[in-house]
């Protein structure tokens, strides 16, 4: 008796669970099953690259001005490190650059000094040739002249090294001075793409080493899905085809897209793929990239890892609605 009167439930539930299971073979049939003949399509995921942003040299951070999940430019300021050190360094190298300038003054003195002492020794010895010739001197006296030459000829080369050793101190100093400048500025890291910050992996007052992570930055400047095709599709496209990109989560937005890369080589496709028969054959890597323009209007919507399905036109001349 009770039997017979749970039987109609039994067989509701049981017609519920047909229809919901053919309702998901349709569903899976739209988006997974085949396109048509002027189209390729293959799943995917929404991936960008991320940008690791590092301390060049040993510090401790003095700032971090961005947060996990925060939006950032290009060029924005993000990390700031401690410059004490570095700000008396440089002042120490320019102090050392005015020092080498002053010994090159002090140096070019000398030589002037020694030039005069040269020109006088040489009008002397030419002095002593004329006695000589009149025989009012002696060979001593012209000896004494001739090295009074030399002499002095030895002090002014060795006052023109001197000035040439203030020059590369000059400029070894400048040298030091223009690294520490750089090194201050590298001290003030900036962000070199627009993006979203994924890790926040040092904070303020921590000590890192030279090439420490300190931020991730997703780089949503070039969002794109990697997709695999048969050798027959493959074969259709080339880079700049036109493509469309529909998410899993968001079924009426087609996200418009190029290829942008083409494998030479074919593959076994990763298990990204969705059946194991696909997997076992050999394909070939596609990467679709989001359009510029649609990145900056829909900034909050692109999350990498979406999955999704990337529909890639074979022939330009048939229309998107033809599809999607």
């Amino acid at each position: 008796m009770n039997t017979s009167k749970k039987s109609p439930i039994l067989y509701w539930l049981f017609g519920l669970l047909v229809l919901s299971g053919v309702l998901g073979l349709t569903y899976y049939s739209f988006y997974y099953a085949s396109a048509p003949a002027y189209f390729a399509m293959g799943n995917g995921r929404l991936e960008a690259n991320d940008v690791h942003i590092a301390s060049k040299l040993p510090g401790r951070i003095e700032q971090v001005t961005a947060k996990e999940g925060d939006q950032v430019v290009k060029n924005q300021l993000v990390v700031k490190m401690d410059t004490k050190t570095l700000e008396a360094q440089l002042k120490q190298a320019e102090s050392q650059v005015l020092k080498a300038k002053v010994e090159r003054q002090r140096a070019m003195a000398i030589v002037e000094e020694r030039n005069s002492e040269c020109k006088y020794a040489k009008k002397q010895l030419q002095r002593t040739q004329d006695l000589i010739q009149r025989n009012f001197a002696s060979e001593d006296d012209l000896d004494t002249a001739q090295l009074k030459v030399e002499t002095t000829q030895a002090a002014c080369a060795a006052a023109e090294a001197m000035v040439e050793v203030a020059d590369a101190s000059i400029q070894a100093a400048q040298a030091s001075a223009e690294r520490l400048k750089a090194d201050l500025e590298d001290s003030s890291i900036t962000s070199p793409v627009s993006g979203r910050v994924l890790y926040r992996i040092a904070e303020p007052g921590e000590i890192v080493a030279s090439g420490s992570k300190i931020l991730t930055i997703i780089d949503l400047s070039d969002v794109y899905m990697t997709v695999f095709l048969s050798e027959t599709d493959a074969g259709k496209v080339i880079v700049g085809s036109d493509a469309r990109i529909v998410l899993d989560a968001v079924h009426d937005l087609h996200i418009p897209a190029k290829v942008s890369f083409i494998s030479p080589l074919a593959q076994f496709t990763p298990k990204v793929v969705e059946t194991r028969e696909e997997r076992s054959k050999l394909r070939f890597r596609i990467k679709v990239s989001v359009n510029d323009a649609f990145l900056k209007d829909h900034i909050d919507l692109i999350k990498p890892g979406m999955p999704g399905m990337a529909y890639i036109k074979l022939n330009p001349e048939v229309k998107w609605s033809d599809i999607l």
